[in-house]
């Protein structure tokens, strides 16, 4: 049997490839039909209408009432789907939003519970809309270590920021990239200040809010009214948070779960790369296993490995040599790797 950490993608992983992987993989239809009742009563479109459309929109599947949910019943279904008589997991993580996914994949909240704080906290940031994010690499596209480049990126940030009117700063540490939050004049300064890079950066992300930023704060303090301390319970799996923190099975202040879930993790910034660093050198597993929907988040895994000195790594080169003798990472987003991990849909 092989140990694995399970790690939970956030916003932007639900695209047109995507369209329609809750009719193909989600296990559970009753639990998909409860989730569409919910969101129904809230007069919401249910999963199955969005999943199930002729064609994928931008406009409407990236929205975070929207995709939010998607990609949470997405990451639960295949959570649910991994072979635990061959697979044994021994932590669970995620990526932002993935967060949440991650609670209820860890059994800190149910399934249902888990979908009303996803769906909850999305809807919120769809209804405020506070600020943008762009993301902007500071590794090349070897993926080589180069943290005087990175911390050059953060004093511009910084300095953009202590700007009067402007407003930004690092939202998500994620691997090899910097995903920066801000208001207007904040990302635009960015835009401005760097060069462009690889063709596509720096990027502005589409229905993306101000996460992981001071800005968010009415959104906590939204949800917190909302969303009840009793929905927290101790989970069944150990928990690495966006800070790197682990929430034991048996050890956890659930009330301090919810604090943390729905205050830091709200506004302050999500230490993603520092969350795989623990999972790596707390539990060494042989396997990372990311979960669907789709496969944004491998590059990022594996940067944060490098970043991390995982197994003497330290080039893009020396991944791939390693995934292609024995795979420390499996993608369930990507089909011909779901089968090494999966009971079988």
């Amino acid at each position: 049997m092989k140990t694995a950490v399970v790690i939970c993608p956030g916003r932007g992983t639900y695209n047109k490839a995507e369209l329609g992987y809750l009719s193909r993989h989600f296990p559970d239809k009753p639990l998909l039909a409860s989730f569409d009742s919910r969101r129904e009563a809230l007069g919401q479109e249910s999963l199955s209408a969005l999943d199930g459309a002729a064609r994928y929109s931008v406009a409407r599947h990236t929205r975070g009432d929207n995709a939010s949910a998607l990609i949470y019943a997405a990451t639960l279904g295949d959570f649910r789907a991994i072979d635990r008589d061959t697979v044994e997991i021994v932590a669970v993580t995620g990526n932002s939003m993935g967060w949440y996914s991650a609670l209820a994949c860890g059994g800190a909240l149910s399934a249902e519970a888990g979908f009303d704080v996803v769906n909850t906290m999305g809807t919120l940031m769809q209804e405020s809309l506070i600020g943008g994010q762009l993301v902007h690499p500071f590794l090349g596209e070897d993926w080589r270590p180069d943290a005087a480049r990175k911390a050059e990126l953060l004093g511009k940030i910084a300095e953009i920021n202590a700007r009067p009117g402007n407003a930004l700063t690092l939202s998500i540490d994620l691997g090899g990239m910097l995903v920066l939050a801000g208001n207007e004049a904040g990302l635009s300064a960015f835009e401005d200040a760097v060069p462009p890079e690889q063709g596509r950066f720096p990027m502005r992300l589409s229905n993306h809010a101000a996460f992981h930023s001071t800005m968010q704060a009415p959104v906590a303090a939204q949800g917190r009214t909302r969303l009840s301390p009793d929905l927290f319970q101790q989970p069944d799996l150990p928990l690495i948070d966006g800070c790197g923190a682990i929430w034991w099975p048996g050890a956890t202040d659930a009330h301090a779960l919810w604090d943390y879930t729905l205050g830091h993790q709200v506004t302050e910034t999500y230490d993603f790369t520092h969350a795989i660093r623990i999972a790596a050198r707390e539990f060494a597993p042989d396997l990372f296993i990311i979960t669907g929907p789709g496969n944004s988040l491998g590059g990022a895994v594996a940067q944060s490995l490098l970043l991390s000195q995982w197994r003497g790594m330290g080039s893009k080169d020396d991944f791939q040599k390693h995934q292609q003798q024995a795979p420390l990472m499996v993608s369930m987003g990507l089909e011909d790797q779901r089968g090494i991990v999966m009971k079988g849909d």
